[in-house]
């Protein structure tokens, strides 16, 4: 078994949303080699198993089938990991998903899909898991937005407008709970090596013709580093909001993104 970084949050419970692969997963990691007790939510109960089994050597961890766009499903998810590993100490928010499209071609469904699980499904989480900290007085929710949060990008207006949102409802939410021990932040990365950007390079060689290094330096071209970033940078911000220390970080959007956000 590997040596946890330190015990920091040893008794506290994490619930971790949209795991299966990189970002959720790397979370879960940080979380558990720094002693939390970790659930992990996602909607592959398969992957799910997979990532669980995985982790299981860094300390204790399970997950629960949940769909974010779903707000009995949430219930349920959380009424489960509380069950297991009790009162919820630590929300992340990780669950997300993208598509492009010019604003004309962006429909109503499009629309709301971007708005259900990046937003509506943020909300109805910290609806949920809220109750415990309060409770508790102590708390940390970090919201995993995106660099989509903090600027414009073209062909992605919905996706963009929902994180946007969850900028605004972090700090909000920050101001509100200010003085009741929890702390709501935000980590908003750019392009990372995870399948979703893995799938963008995909879409753009097959509509364009180009190659994939071409693909690549196209979403790259921003970031002043000239890279994605990797998934265990964008967990160690998470991990470093949730862990003792970081008490007076609230209401932040942090950009984990090479410097293209300054």
């Amino acid at each position: 078994m590997s040596v946890p970084h330190s015990q920091g949050l040893a008794g506290r419970h994490a619930f971790v949303t949209g795991v299966g692969r990189g970002i959720g997963a790397a979370v879960a990691r940080g979380l558990l080699l720094h002693g939390a007790r970790v659930t992990v939510s996602g909607r592959n109960a398969d992957v799910l198993a997979k990532t669980v089994s995985d982790l299981c050597q860094f300390g204790q961890i399970d997950y629960v089938v949940a769909d974010l766009a779903a707000p009995v499903s949430i219930i349920h998810g959380f009424s489960k990991a509380r069950s297991r590993f009790g009162a919820i100490d630590i929300l992340v928010n990780n669950a997300g998903q993208a598509q492009s499209a010019p604003f004309l071609k962006t429909d109503d469904a499009l629309w709301q899909d971007m708005l259900a699980v990046n937003l509506t499904g943020t909300f109805h989480c910290i609806q949920a898991a809220l109750p415990d900290m309060l409770a508790s007085g102590w708390g940390r929710i970090v919201n995993v937005a995106s660099t989509a949060g903090l600027t414009g990008y073209k062909y992605v207006s919905a996706y963009c407008a929902a994180k946007h949102g969850v900028i605004g409802l972090t700090r909000s939410l920050a101001a509100e709970l200010a003085t009741k021990g929890i702390t709501v932040n935000a980590v908003c990365p750019g392009y990372t090596d995870t399948g979703i950007v893995r799938e963008t390079i995909a879409n753009i060689v097959a509509k364009t013709g180009r190659g994939e290094a071409a693909a690549l330096a196209e979403l790259t071209a921003a970031n002043p580093q000239k890279r994605l970033v990797q998934p265990e940078e964008v967990a160690n911000a998470v991990t470093w909001l949730c862990l003792p220390g970081s008490d007076a970080m609230n209401g932040q959007s942090i950009a984990v993104a090479g410097g293209e956000i300054m």
